[in-house]
């Protein structure tokens, strides 16, 4: 049996989504695209070249030609009118109501504002957007947007672009035990080990950026997160065995040779 994440109406093979922030060329972001083997691909509309019409040179023509679901994002905006303005020029440009919210006025550790993200998913799921908001690990607000219809969770890890690891995982695993949509652990992903990690404590799906983006080889770091995300997702299948506090022989104990 195929184990698939499915969103609203979507199915997903890959719990790996990932970012086009912070790629040093095109052709090294299509090649980590494709080592990832990713469905699912955030774009910070506000921050396009809409100028740029050359095929070449076309972040948007591009991921087109690859197939590859884009979600866009609202980086960047400062207000619910720029986040509303910025969703409907969205879903003009990629023909998608789907959209990853970030509420962010907190410049110097770009944590999201809970308050505007609330406000911001609450009008656009009025206006028929799918609204993924990106949060800090905070179960009650969590909670909250999934009452009013959100259609993920998106918990950070840690500061975004901070590739600190993960620093809230105790209040991601509340998130995941109350959650009756899909959580996706976002930001401060350092290492295909993080990820692996979220998804054995029973998170739905990751999204990596800069630690792909900035690494040395960004394509092989991508197949590094795509099968560290495999890992942790049949780990959690599989499910672990219980810790005990002393040593338990793995040895067979019948049966022994006398001396």
């Amino acid at each position: 049996m195929i184990d698939k994440l499915i969103i609203e109406d979507k199915e997903f093979k890959s719990r790996l989504f990932i970012g086009t922030g912070k790629h040093r060329s095109l052709n090294e972001l299509e090649k980590y695209i494709l080592s990832s083997e990713s469905e699912m691909i955030t774009v910070a509309i506000r921050r396009l070249d809409l100028e740029n019409k050359s095929n070449d040179n076309d972040l948007l023509q591009m991921l087109k030609r690859l197939k590859i679901n884009i979600l866009p994002n609202t980086a960047g905006c400062k207000n619910l009118s720029e986040i509303i303005l910025t969703c409907e020029l969205a879903r003009e440009l990629t023909e998608t109501n789907w959209v990853k919210l970030e509420a962010i006025l907190d410049k110097k550790f770009l944590l999201p504002d809970p308050i505007m993200t609330l406000e911001a998913a609450s009008s656009l799921i009025d206006k028929g957007f799918k609204v993924l908001p990106y949060i800090n690990a905070d179960p009650a607000l969590a909670k909250r947007l999934e009452y009013i219809g959100c259609a993920t969770v998106m918990p950070l890890a840690s500061p975004i672009g901070s590739g600190n690891g993960i620093k809230n995982e105790e209040s991601i695993k509340i998130i995941i035990d109350q959650s009756k949509i899909p959580v996706i652990v976002d930001a401060g992903i350092a290492v295909p080990s993080d990820a692996s990690k979220m998804l054995e404590i029973g998170a739905d799906a990751v999204l990596v950026n800069t630690a792909i983006a900035q690494a040395s080889k960004p394509n092989i770091m991508a197949k590094a997160f795509k099968l560290g995300v495999e890992a942790g997702r049949n780990s959690f299948l599989a499910g672990r065995i219980d810790s005990k506090p002393i040593a338990s022989p793995s040895s067979p104990e019948i049966n022994l040779i006398d001396a």
